[in-house]
């Protein structure tokens, strides 16, 4: 149990860097009146991120769809878009790969879902990007729900896209 609580003590903070400044401009706002984590995402892209960070250290279950029977990647964005803000999400990553708008890789905002070849074929796994080159998945048999870098050359070169389903902030 306490390995759970320090894998979802990193991932908060990894993601809530991911919280910072947006751009340069924000950068320099006055003290006296700076933009507030709240003003700057919505609470829709807060709660599904610490939805899913409540889910670190679940294992992972080809085919599980709760956090106590496990879940694979696509149930684990399903169960964290649903419990977090409603939203019924189909089941598999290619199905999911279909909603909302195309973002590109340089666009990509917390909360927005990143896609990945890991099975040879395009679309066939899914996790929730944090921000700061960080997302949250259900990597594979024998592991849990963790934090990753994109930047990991594994990650880099099986990136297929990403879709954002939470309306623009």
């Amino acid at each position: 149990m306490s390995r759970r609580i320090a894998s979802f003590l990193a991932a908060s903070c990894i993601a809530l860097s991911a919280f910072g400044p947006a751009d340069a401009a924000e950068t320099l706002r006055p003290l006296e009146a700076p933009l507030s984590f709240v003003e700057r995402y919505t609470n829709a892209t807060q709660d599904v991120i610490l939805e899913g960070l409540k889910l670190v250290g679940v294992r992972y279950k080809m085919g599980g769809n709760s956090a106590e029977a496990g879940l694979d990647c696509s149930s684990f964005v399903q169960t964290v878009f649903k419990e977090s803000i409603g939203a019924y999400l189909p089941r598999t990553a290619r199905e999911q790969s279909q909603l909302g708008e195309q973002v590109d890789l340089s666009q990509l905002k917390p909360g927005d879902l990143v896609f990945f070849n890991t099975m040879r074929r395009t679309f066939s796994h899914v996790g929730i990007y944090l921000g700061d080159n960080h997302f949250l998945h259900a990597p594979r048999a024998g592991a849990e729900v963790r934090v990753e870098n994109m930047n990991n050359s594994y990650w880099m070169s099986r990136f297929n896209g990403a879709r954002r389903i939470i309306e623009a902030r």
